[in-house]
């Protein structure tokens, strides 16, 4: 959920934002980014006031049972930017009794109409906009991702998000259904209940919206925890809700660690379901939970190894070049759908390779509130320091490094934009997730080939083709396991379309229809009638 704004190509974007040298990418949404330009956009808020830092329950800001707190670091400076009340296991239990109560037959909130459902978050829409040059802020504060993207990608999302599942409040219906006998029978859509989202950090006010903006529409109620390293902008959007007049208990709000909090939510008896965003590994640890404990319905998105792959016989070679960059760079590299696996047909290969390493020589990195630089750091030491891991077996394994490979500049979790070439799929590089600013390109000779070699992995969430050729296109898209396919695109989305992996990827879907359809029980009443006419 993961993840925005590619409705324009990658050129036109290249163009419309010439000033700073950046392309736009995350994997949510087609939404435009109107006519923005970087004049256009204001200045970040220097030495915000940081007002939420506590747990939010029942529209209340309260402390930790415990009394402790854990600190939030910035990744440009390594030091600490304020301390969070840090939940767990009894916080966890107060905000799902807050959750279960204001999701009692007869409560304000089940006796709301669909349609009202939708105002409220067409309000929280409206202040989401109003907040939108803090809610940046706060955004490449706490995760160093450059500001140009928090305010024209993460917040326009994050928008859209609301203003799309607001439409779908009063359009969740069920059906009459014909069964045979003197039998009136029907279905109703009703709301699963209590909802435990656990969010990620690459795009934290994003996905959480993502997850709390369908759950409201279909009438449930959310328990969220947001990813330590990343609490503030979710923290900022539950006083928006509690502004825009959600009432008590629906939306609660509690930050802290994954084996703690994060493992409460995913235990306890009175929750309904849990929608997770994060690793596969984690992923398994809630499938588990769930099994030992209630049976809670769990929707899974999870990492991925996603190939892209470029025919020699591509439109433009420049446009594919840049588009396969996009794919890997943005954000850092930190986003599920990276297009980590480029493979590039032989007779184009050297070409490729050359243009790549000139791209990622010619991105800029730096301080994120500098509207030139198009990469910051990585999120924290733990993920800085896998990344240099990874690129170091790269270089054992036998793959040519042809560009960075290290740590730029001396302070903050910044990592030189790489590439490596000559690389197989026997290579570490090849198969695990990186989650970094490291393009692996990978050479191939026949459709064939390359079909199975993309196949050749655990994930399953994205993939990509660059063909003139229609049937190349067709048959990479329907013979690839992947959620998700683009043809001569990367990261085309939105909130309209469904999002979710194959294989160890995730289970259930994040978007559209099967999005909704996420937050909710089917129910079946059948009715004893004296007669039934057609």
């Amino acid at each position: 959920m993961h993840k925005v704004l590619r409705a324009f190509t990658v050129p036109l974007l290249t163009k419309k934002l010439a000033a700073a040298g950046s392309s736009r990418g995350f994997s949510k949404t087609l939404t435009a980014m109107s006519t923005e330009t970087t004049t256009a956009i204001p200045p970040h808020i220097s030495n915000p006031e940081l007002i939420y830092t506590q747990i939010f329950i029942n529209n209340k800001w309260v402390n930790s049972v415990s009394g402790r707190t854990f600190p939030t670091v910035n990744p440009v400076t390594e030091k600490v930017i304020c301390h969070i009340q840090e939940g767990d296991k009894a916080d966890v239990d107060k905000a799902v009794a807050a959750a279960s109560a204001a999701f009692e037959l007869g409560s304000p909130w089940r006796r709301m109409d669909a349609a009202q459902r939708a105002i409220l978050l067409h309000r929280l829409g409206d202040l989401v906009e109003r907040d939108r040059t803090m809610l940046a802020t706060l955004e490449t504060l706490d995760t160093g991702k450059p500001y140009l993207s928090s305010y024209t990608d993460d917040l326009p999302f994050a928008l859209k998000q609301l203003r799309y599942f607001a439409g779908w409040a009063d359009k969740i219906t069920g059906k009459t259904i014909p069964a045979p006998g003197n039998y009136f029978c029907y279905t109703r859509v009703e709301p699963v209940g209590v909802v435990g989202a656990i969010t990620p950090w690459n795009f934290p006010l994003a996905i959480a919206l993502q997850k709390i903006a369908p759950a409201l529409a279909a009438g449930c109620v959310v328990v969220l925890k947001p990813a330590e390293q990343t609490p503030l902008t979710t923290l900022h959007l539950a006083s928006l809700i509690k502004e825009a007049g959600v009432p008590p208990g629906v939306v609660n709000i509690v930050p802290g660690y994954g084996p703690t909090a994060g493992a409460a939510i995913c235990e306890h008896q009175d929750v309904d379901k849990v929608s997770f965003t994060g690793s596969t590994e984690v992923g398994k640890v809630i499938m588990s939970a769930s099994g030992q404990s209630n049976l809670k319905r769990i929707s899974l998105e999870l990492g991925g190894k996603s190939p892209n792959i470029v025919f020699a016989d591509v439109h433009d070679v420049d446009q594919a070049v840049a588009m396969a960059h996009d794919a890997v760079f943005y954000n850092m590299g930190q986003s599920c759908v990276s297009g980590s696996r480029t493979y590039v047909q032989e007779k184009l290969y050297d070409e490729f390779v050359r243009k790549s390493v000139d791209l990622a020589r010619k991105r800029a990195i730096g301080d994120p509130f500098s509207m030139s630089v198009q990469n910051g750091p990585q999120i924290d030491s733990e993920q800085f320091n896998k990344i240099l891991r990874l690129i170091e077996s790269g270089k054992q394994q036998g793959a040519k490094l042809e560009c960075g490979g290290g740590r730029h500049g001396d302070k903050g979790y910044f990592i030189e934009n790489t590439v490596f070439s000559n690389v197989t799929d026997d290579m570490r590089i090849a198969k695990e997730e990186i989650f970094g600013p490291v393009q692996q390109i990978l050479k191939f000779k026949t459709m064939d080939e390359v079909t199975k070699r993309a196949n050749n992995t655990t994930y399953g969430l994205a993939a990509a083709v660059f063909t003139k050729d229609i049937d190349k296109a067709l048959s990479i898209a329907h013979s690839v396991k992947a959620g998700t396919v683009w043809v001569n695109c990367y990261d085309v989305a939105d909130p309209s379309v469904p999002f979710g992996g194959f294989k160890m990827s995730g289970l259930g879907r994040e978007g559209g229809e099967d999005g909704v359809k996420e937050f909710c029980e089917i129910k079946t009443v059948t009715i004893k009638v004296p007669e039934k006419n057609s």
